[in-house]
């Protein structure tokens, strides 16, 4: 039983130095995923409306319902998305943001503007 018991104990220390390399590794990059939700518009008007409601305390899912032209139906939500899966400007917004929740968003503005259109970002997580 001693052997197992080492053996264990060399693997949870393994473990845990890995973890903590990730964890390290995490905050030099800023982390590799992100959580987000955004609301696109083609028109900068439309985008603009957009913004007034949020700041009116509307709900960023709710917003997102009514004004996004993008295929994410859900209350604007792409779920997680990993570094260099986004376009530029969308990508270097969404890792600047902190993590905020759809009652309380922390969203960017002015919108961000890509080849798509013009976005408005909220984090809902990072990783």
């Amino acid at each position: 039983m001693a052997p197992k018991k080492s053996g264990s104990a060399k693997g949870a220390t393994k473990a845990k130095d890995e973890d903590e390399g990730k964890s390290a590794t995490k905050e030099k990059k800023g982390g590799t995923a992100v959580k987000v939700r955004h609301i696109l518009c083609e028109k900068q008007g439309n985008v603009l409306q957009a913004l007034e409601k949020l700041k009116a305390g509307m709900k960023f899912p709710e917003v997102a319902a009514q004004y996004s032209e993008d295929k994410a139906r859900q209350g604007g939500d792409l779920g997680w998305m990993t570094r260099g899966s986004m376009v530029g400007p969308f990508q270097d917004a969404a890792f600047a943001l902190p993590v905020s929740t759809v009652n309380n968003p922390v969203y960017t503005d002015p919108p961000i503007r890509t080849k798509f259109g013009y976005h408005i970002i909220m984090v809902e997580g990072k990783k």
